[in-house]
Formats: C-alpha cells, structure tokens, sequence
C-alpha cells in the first residue's frame, strides 16, 4: 500500500500514530519533497510546527530502519516562484501531484486540500480534528490544585508560582534540570494537541516563540534565536470568581447597567484584572446582555455564549469592524497595549458599544495618562467614565471620570480655565486627581483637600504655568518650627529652581507659604516635570506652594511701560510692548474666543475680566499676529 501524506499530517503526527496502532504496517510512506521543503522554511523562522514535523519525519525514518515501513523521498524541490505562491495553493499542488503520479493514498488534515483532491479524483483519506477524551500532557504532572504558573527552561531545574493572588510563592519542583530533548517532547505534544483540541488554539506563532491556548492553560514555547535556550511557561487561572464575590460588586452593576457603560479595570501585572473582566462578562451574559470578547491570546475563561475574538488578520482594527457589523450590546477588550488597541476601543465606545477594558498600570493616573497620550482629552470622559482599580485580585477603589472647563481644582484662581478631566471617588464623591494639559504636556495634579481661602491679591499678568500648592503647617507645628526669613525661602526656592534653568531666576515672595518664581520660558515645562513631579518635590521639600511663571510674564517696569497701540478690526486692537502683544477686547470680557486672521483660525484663548489677551511678544503666536497685521489682514475675534 502506497500513501502520500501531506505537510498539515506529517506536524499533526498522527501518521506515527496510525502505524504504531497497526494500520499501516508494511505500507510505502511516500514524501514528496515539498513537504520536508516547507518543514524546513517553518524550522529555519523558528516555528515550532517546523520543528514538530521534522521530528515525525525522524519517527519514521526510525521506523523504516526497524522495517516496519518503507520509506520513501520523491519529488523535486519546489522553485522561488512556488514558494511565493504557496499560499494560493502552489505547493500543495506539488504534494498532490506526487499522490496522482505513485498512484497512491492521499492523507490531510487540511479540509481544502481534502476537497480539491476528491475533485481531481485522488483517494484521499481526510483525518478530522481528534475529540473526546483527551489523556493527560506530559506539563500536567508539574500543576497541582495551587499551581498558577510553571516554568520550564533547559539546564535550569524546573519551578513553580503556588497559591492566590494575595499570596504567591515560587517552589522548585525537582532537583535536575531541564534538558532539551525533554522540553521538544513536550512542545511536539502541545502542538499536536492544540491542533486535535476543539478548545485548542495556536494564538501567536513568530521566529523563536510560539503561544498555544489549550482549555484554560497559556503555553508560551519560546527557543533560540528568541530566547537564549529552549523555554515553556505555562500559565492557567486557579478559581472562578463570580462578581458578587467582589467588594463594590453592586456599585460596579450600577456601572455597566447604566449608560456609563466605559469601563477601564487597571492593575498591576498579575493583580486579577483579567478575572474580574470574565466575571463582568458572565454577570452581562446572564443579564441577556450580548458580549462578546476581543483578546490575543484568547484567555478568558467565559460561557460558551459568549464568543471570544482575536485579531483579525493580526489587526484589531479589523476585528473591531465585524464586531460593529454583529453589534453586540458589550465587547471586553482584553488588554489594550498597542496604539491601535486604544485608537480601536475609542471608536467602538463612541459608536454606542458597551466596553470593559483591562490595562496594565501601577495606579490609576498611569492608567489616565496611557489614554491621554492617544485620544483627544476632550473626549475621553465619553470612552472612559468608569475606572476600577484591582491589586492582590481585589477591587480596591472604583473612580468616576468627569469632564468640565475650568480651573483646576486647589489651584490659583487666577489660572487660566482650561479642559479638565476630573476624576473622583465613586463612593465619597471626593476628587482624587484632575488632569489637564500644559504646552502640549499631561499634568496630574492630586487632590488634597477643599483649597484654603486666600486674601485678595492685585490683579497680575496671567499666568501659564500649573501651580502646585501645598496645605499650611498645622498652627501647632508652626510654633515648634524655627520660622526661616524671606530672604532665605527666596534663596532656597531660587537654589532649587536653578537645577531647571540656566537663566535668571527671580523670586517674590506673596505670603509665608506663597511665591511667585519667573524662569525662562523654555525652562517652565522642565521645572514643572512630567506630571508636575519636579516642582511638586520642591513644594513638599520647601513646605512653600511655589507658581511658577515664563520670564516674559515678568511685571514692566517703567522703561518697558511704552506701548504702541493699533487698531485691528472694529472693537479690536493691538498693543505691542517690549514684550508683550495684548489684543484688546473690552466686549468679549471673560468670554471665550476664538481668534481669526482673515478667514483663517489662529487659535482659542480667553478673554481675561479686563477685556484683554496677553500673548508673550517673542511667541509664535504673537510673530503670526504681527505679520498678518502688517499683511494688512483683518484681525477679529468670534466667541466660542
């Protein structure tokens, strides 16, 4: 008996198999060269299907030394242009070619090269995905019933990660180490199981690393060039939890049935973000809800009614488009990493779709800012209006994200109003943090408290820099502590800005616990820091609220107070100082505007309550403002 197996049969191994069973003792096994071709493309782009195959070719070179088959090499190598059109079917037309010219068997486990060879008349025997009672993997005997992780790894003896969310620890479970001939035994098997299992999937497979989902266990199989040695970590959840076991459970039910149905659950890696995000999916499902899940790899572990995407053609986006086309009700985005992951879940939120989204970060505003980065501030309240924050596999805090113009809370009044987005506590109703956008940087600005009353101060040029404050000593502490002088707190505030500018630093002093410090201009960003990290430490080392203003805020002194003013449109003019440019306003005080130069929009500011906008002269702005007037272009003003 003569049978042609092709490449889908020799990486599914069941060839070995059938002989070993008896079926096919005696029989001419004819490989067409084809199939060792395409074996050893996928070997040599380190894929771990290259390798299985080659490892069942080796089985039956071994079986035809022993005579239980003969085993034969025909064919010709397929050429360059083959190889390009293999996926349009060309190599596989070689396979079947031999099949036809040896007369022989024809055996895949490929449906479509199953169809086209009873089209063409071939005897073809097409073996089915095997199911029912699947044995034991030779990885299971490393899980027991505390078992989360197992880790694998040649020369290294291998260990386990045992226990719960809130307690883990890593137990070594053998004294030998791994070796490599054991560790391609086991990742033969997982591949030939995750292509018989109906719950098994081959979800990324690149040069060095393959990730294979089997039921509920994550295998990643990496090897050389990817890692420095042959590696297998397998990962498996270790309870089901409902979410009526969570703290919040019925505020978080509140959420999703509501129409604040954006919902972000942040944590750190390994927290249990992914858990809860099954156990909102379940509680949807139950609620005759239609969820669905978009996942690579696909892990979750949720009812069969709810049906699990990956990336379509390795595109997210392109999954997101059939999902608008099915129009679930909620789509569990599970995790967002990419940028297009972000760009994806905005636009299924603002479409009307229901989304829960598990991100990785370490607190809440690392979770804010990774959005900020990507999408519009002035929209992400309408994507996200729900954040719950997960650690040790509980939900600690579940905040409510808001959006509003205005000045930032516990700030100078004085500030200019901007975009805020607000983000509170849903239980006491209290602000967190808020955050805005400076000269194109995020800030992060948390929230201690109701701001204290300030005496009335003169009014000052605006100011365009955040203001950090910092609450006053308690009256018991102030009596212990040695008061410094003005001059000192001047000179410290001045030292420590220094490390920021190389230019002039001028400090005033308002109050005991309030200055005002001009820097350069260009200096203002790196002295506020990301997140306003650097002036806050300074404030807090200081025990002073520090605002920080560009040089060219600087109040005039006599020598600058000349001014030549110019009239652009009706009701507007211009007033150019040494270092200022003021469009001046009366009728659209405290409005907002928006500013036009002909037909063409320059940008939006805010009239201040003199009926003025201060622009630093040697701003790109202002420079644009100056050259359109001399282009003798109308300059005007619209209210927004």
């Amino acid at each position: 008996m003569k049978i042609v197996p092709d490449t889908s049969v020799v990486i599914d191994g069941r060839i070995t198999s059938m002989i070993k069973a008896g079926e096919y003792t005696g029989a001419t096994i004819i490989i067409p060269e084809a199939v060792v071709a395409e074996l050893e493309a996928q070997a040599n782009q380190g894929r771990e299907i290259g390798f299985s195959g080659l490892t069942e070719l080796q089985e039956l070179s071994r079986m035809a030394t022993e005579g239980t088959i003969e085993l034969r090499y025909v064919g010709e190598r397929p050429n360059l242009n083959q190889v390009k059109l293999a996926s349009g079917g060309e190599i596989d037309a070689l396979i079947r070619n031999v099949a036809i010219e040896y007369d022989a068997k024809f055996i895949t486990s490929d449906v479509v090269q199953s169809e086209v060879a009873k089209a063409k008349g071939i005897d073809v025997l097409y073996l089915r995905p095997q199911t029912g009672e699947a044995t034991p993997l030779l990885i299971d005997q490393y899980f027991d019933e505390d078992t989360v992780a197992v880790y694998l790894k040649e020369r290294v003896p291998p260990v386990a990660k045992k226990g719960t969310p809130e307690a883990m620890h890593l137990v070594q479970l053998r004294e030998n180490p791994m070796n490599e001939y054991e560790l391609r035994t086991m990742a033969q098997e997982i591949l030939e199981r995750a292509k018989r299992d109906p719950d098994g999937f081959i979800e990324i497979e690149r040069r060095g690393i393959t990730v294979v989902q089997i039921g509920s266990i994550r295998m990643a199989i990496a090897r050389r060039p990817f890692a420095d040695g042959m590696e297998i970590t397998a990962v498996r959840p270790i309870r089901d939890v409902t979410l009526d076991q969570y703290a919040m459970a019925d505020l978080i039910k509140e959420r999703v049935r509501d129409t604040r149905r954006g919902v972000l659950i942040a944590g750190p890696p390994g927290a249990g973000k992914s858990t809860l995000a099954q156990s909102i999916a379940t509680y949807l499902s139950d609620e005759e809800f239609i969820v669905k899940t978009m996942e690579a790899p696909r892990d979750l572990q949720v009812p069969d009614n709810i049906t699990q995407y990956t990336a379509l053609e390795g595109s997210m986006e392109n999954t997101a488009e059939v999902l608008l086309l099915v129009r679930p009700d909620y789509v569990v985005f599970d995790e967002l990493r990419k940028n297009e992951d972000f760009r994806v879940f905005a636009d299924m939120r603002l479409a009307g779709v229901g989304m829960v989204g598990v991100i990785h970060a370490m607190q809440v505003q690392d979770a804010l800012q990774r959005f900020f980065e990507r999408i519009e501030s002035s929209v992400l309240p309408q994507i996200v209006n729900t954040i719950i924050f997960v650690d040790n596999g509980k939900i600690t805090r579940v905040f409510d994200v808001d959006f509003a113009i205005k000045v930032p809370e516990g700030m100078n009044p004085n500030l200019h109003i901007r975009p805020v987005t607000t983000v509170r506590d849903s239980l006491s109703g209290e602000i967190a943090f808020e955050v805005f956008k400076y000269e194109g940087e995020t800030v992060v600005v948390p929230f201690r408290g109701a701001p204290r009353p300030r005496p009335a101060e003169p009014q000052r040029p605006r100011p365009t820099a955040a203001v950090v404050e910092k609450a006053a000593p308690k009256p018991e502490a102030v009596e212990e502590m040695e008061e410094p002088t003005k001059e000192a707190t001047e000179e410290q505030i001045r030292h420590e800005l220094g490390r920021y500018t190389v230019g002039q630093v001028d400090v005033f002093m308002k109050s005991d616990t309030k200055a005002v410090a001009y820097i350069e201009d260009k200096d203002v960003p790196a002295a506020i820091g990301r997140g306003g990290k650097n002036i806050a430490a300074i404030v807090n080392k200081l025990g002073v609220g520090i605002d920080i203003r560009p040089r060219s805020e600087l109040p005039k002194t006599a020598v600058e107070t000349e001014a030549e003013e110019l009239e652009a449109s009706e009701g507007l003019r211009l007033r150019i100082e040494k270092r200022h440019l003021t469009l001046v306003a009366p009728e659209h005080r405290e409005a907002i505007v928006d500013v036009f130069a002909g037909k063409e929009y320059l940008f939006t500011a805010t009239v201040n309550e003199k009926g003025e906008i201060d622009l630093a002269k040697s701003s790109s702005i202002a420079q644009e403002l100056i050259r359109r007037y001399n282009d003798h272009e109308i300059i005007r003003l619209r209210a927004v």
